[in-house]
């Protein structure tokens, strides 16, 4: 009952507290909600079959999506025709796909929409007006595009532009041709779909279809066939699950950070009170249950109010993830009952485990201290917070000499271990840095005419706790916003450097519009194109981005390029998969067919694909496949006509823009954990600087009747604001510098070249304007309040 009464009366303390457990919650809630909906969907195009067979699986990599290896084509013609004999199935068809794209229509990367007419039977759409295809320039496409049957319509594949009559419309997505067009111009097969007799047992029919396949691939029933989803969906899913799970962990963890630095403060400003309560007969075991009842309070009112908020908020999360590209189209949330209950009990525990330093510090408190009077802190940190202060400074000054000769794969983990280590060794350290560094900041002040300056920098002086409490969330503010922002920034703009000198070219032709460049675009150009494929091989058929190039490849990366029956790969693939110079290497290409092709070439890992083939082998069994760029190597520009969807740039700018996607969702993900990370760490800026005010209603008192007029007294207060805000934003400056500078110096060694720090400085400029405008905030409102109030 005390606990309640207590933060009831004290809320003003405990707001802080509150919000940060509501809005924690609130993000662990839509983010499990969202994680665990099953947002995948059968694709429309497949959905009309009960029954599916998809070819077996290759090895995956973790974050990489790639499709199934397709079956050799006369296993896959075996495979029909013994499925087709089932008892119940009307026929077996085959789905195949290739690129097709109408000008002025958007695709993604890798996205192929094209198909053969039987495929159309798997669709749960169908023909809408006109007839099926017959001829080889006849097509059907999708109603909504507009065209009627008779028009001619030009559709752009990987040969180039090509010149179609529609026969008919479907009233769904799609480019059907006839089944030898499509064969021409797509690779293997694999998906298999059973269309049954009307009444038939799908699961009869699903269980005789296991049978029959056995190893050689997975029967699909019912939601089962969500496999079949676009591979692009899937990574989508995969990138958008990280940045939930990062949000949740982060606000977790930022929440016991404020629910500790405010229960921390709150105990130090009633060392009195909890001195009288000892003077009275309570026992420290009865202090440390009266703060825990506090903080169960105020976690429990405030989980509450963050599971109900996520629940509501979970669907218009949703929505901002679909136009940020972290969900694929379509996807919808589903509630679950127990997330929110989860939720909640998470942030109970959470309140709990963030209040225990501060608990153990009010079971200290001596009955002495009833008897204090003076606001001086004479002893502003134990001998325990400064050794552990120290060794957190130590272990960030080892992680950033390491981070300036560690390699790629450390350089990130040794910075990020630099700023956490240093920002909470200067986090603790605050008590013993503040005085000094006020006093020689503020010595100014000191030769100002009059008492507001002075009294603004003895009270930073005398007022250690005070001044580090509100110094501790600037700090780590400003060290993780500088140092996640400028660490991307910079790696961004290293990597841009790296591919623009690795590549010796006048220019870049480039996609418009399009997922890539097709033969009638590589054509006009005079140089190297890098005609783009998947090729599965080694241990468990692992899919390897791969790349047919031409003899102009040695030109533009100095690499003698494969011919023949010849294959380069890069080292890290030929250590997996046993592969050195004059080895042979069976890869399966896109249609099914296996070549058996000799290493000449073991390349470094920096290369853009993992395997490079003769273009010839790669156009052969990919029918469907698209050149991503085209370097000129000539000095004439190249003249590219409107219909192409091509453009030339420079390398640098192709550099630039190459990872332009993945690049857009690294800063959506970044500026997202910036934005929670100071949001949460305002809140307690917030809370403390409140929670210090609400505690100086004496210190204004007095203040008043010793002359200052109410415009002195906010000046003082709001004075003392600014200096605590610089002074954290220079700690915080000061902690993520020599990660930053470690970084570069690592990525100069690492590349090679002269890279140079990238500071984001609007996201510095906002994040200490923003605490400055916060800061300010909660220490003038409510002082004009006490103000009013005093007679």
């Amino acid at each position: 009952m005390i606990s309640l009464a207590t933060a009831r009366e004290r809320w003003t303390s405990f707001l802080g507290c509150f919000v940060a457990v509501a809005l924690g919650v609130a993000v662990v809630t839509m983010s499990a909600l969202v994680l665990l909906s099953d947002g995948a969907k059968v694709p429309e195009r497949l959905a009309g079959a009960p029954v599916l067979v998809q070819s077996p699986a290759g090895t995956q990599t973790g974050g990489v999506f790639t499709e199934n290896p397709p079956w050799a084509p006369q296993s896959a013609e075996e495979l029909r025709r013994e499925l087709a004999r089932l008892p119940g199935v009307v026929d077996a068809v085959p789905d195949r796909s290739f690129y097709a794209q109408l000008a002025d229509t958007e695709q993604r990367r890798g996205e192929r929409q094209g198909h053969p007419w039987s495929a159309a039977a798997l669709a749960e759409y169908g023909l809408s007006e006109g007839r099926p295809p017959v001829t080889a320039d006849e097509i059907v496409v999708d109603r909504s595009l507009g065209f009627t049957p008779g028009e001619p319509v030009t559709v752009l594949t990987a040969r180039g532009p090509q010149r179609f009559s529609v026969s008919g419309t479907m009233n769904g997505p799609g480019y059907y041709v006839t089944d030898r067009r499509a064969a021409e111009l797509a690779g293997g097969v694999r998906t298999i779909g059973l269309l049954l007799e009307s009444g038939t047992d799908a699961t009869r029919v699903a269980a005789a279809a296991r049978r029959a396949v056995g190893g050689d691939g997975t029967v699909l029933t019912g939601a089962s066939r969500e496999a079949l989803a676009p591979k692009q969906d899937e990574m989508t899913r995969w990138i958008g699950g990280q940045v939930l799970t990062a949000m949740a962990l982060l606000s977790a963890f930022v929440t016991v950070f404020v629910i500790s630095s405010t229960f921390a403060f709150a105990v130090a400003g009633r060392r009195r009170e909890f001195g009288l309560l000892r003077t009275i007969g309570a026992t420290p075991r009865q202090l440390k249950r009266l703060v825990y009842g506090e903080a169960l309070a105020v976690g429990a009112v405030g989980a509450a109010a963050g599971a109900l908020l996520g629940v509501v908020l979970a669907p218009t999360m949703t929505g901002v993830l679909i136009d940020a590209g972290f969900q694929p189209a379509g996807f919808e949330v589903s509630l679950r009952w127990w997330v929110p209950v989860a939720a909640f009990a998470t942030g109970v525990v959470v309140a709990l485990v963030g209040v225990g330093a501060a608990s153990r510090r009010a079971s200290r408190v001596k009955p002495l201290e009833a008897m204090r009077e003076a606001a001086v802190d004479n002893r502003p940190m134990t001998r325990r917070r400064r050794v552990a202060g120290l060794a957190a400074t130590g272990v960030g000054a080892v992680c950033s000499v390491g981070t300036a000769f560690a390699g790629a794969d450390a350089l990130v983990l040794l910075a990020l271990g630099t700023a956490m280590s240093l920002t909470t060794g200067l986090t603790l350290l605050a008590p013993v840095l503040v005085g000094p560094v006020i006093g020689a900041l503020t010595r100014p002040l000191a030769r100002h005419p009059g008492a507001p300056a002075v009294l603004v920098r003895e009270n930073m002086i005398t007022a250690v706790r005070r001044t580090s409490a509100t110094v501790a969330p600037v700090l780590a503010t400003v060290a993780f916003a500088v140092l996640i922002t400028s660490t991307v920034q910079t790696t961004q703009n290293a990597d841009t450097a790296r591919q623009a000198a690795a590549v010796r070219a006048e220019a870049a032709v480039v996609p418009r519009g399009t997922p890539g460049l097709s033969d009638a675009a590589v054509a006009r150009v005079e140089g190297a194109s890098l005609l783009s494929t998947t090729v599965y091989g080694g241990d468990g058929r692992a899919a390897l981005s791969a790349a047919g190039v031409s003899s102009a490849f040695e030109r533009v990366y100095a690499v003698p390029p494969p011919q023949g029956d010849t294959v380069v790969v890069t080292a890290a693939v030929a250590a997996a998969h046993g592969w050195r110079k004059g080895q042979v290497a069976s890869l399966t290409l896109e249609d099914g067919r296996t070549r058996r092709l000799r290493v000449t070439a073991v390349v470094d890992d920096s290369m853009p694909y993992q395997v490079f083939l003769p273009r010839d082998v790669v156009r052969d069994h990919d029918p469907s496949a698209l050149a991503d760029v085209a370097y000129r190597t000539t000095p004439a520009p190249t003249p590219l006509p409107a219909g192409l969807s091509a453009d030339e740039i420079s390398v640098e700018a192709y550099a630039a823009s190459d990872d332009a996607e993945e690049d857009r969702l690294v800063w959506i993900f970044t500026l997202l954990l910036v934005a929670v990370s100071a949001g949460y760490t305002a809140i307690a800026v917030a809370s403390t600087v409140l929670t210090a005010t609400a505690g100086r209603v004496r210190d204004v008192r007095v203040l008043r009747l010793s002359g200052a007029t109410p415009r002195q007294v906010l000046l003082t207060l709001a004075a003392e604001t600014c200096c605590v805000v610089a002074l954290g934003a220079a700690l915080g400056l000061a902690a993520a510098a020599p990660a930053l500078f470690g970084t570069v110096h690592g990525l100069r060694e690492e590349l090679g070249l002269p890279v140079e720090l990238s500071l984001a400085w609007p996201w510095l400029t906002g994040v200490v304007a923003g605490c400055l405008l916060l800061g300010t905030a909660a220490t003038v409102l409510p002082a004009r309040v006490v103000l009013r109030r005093l007679p």
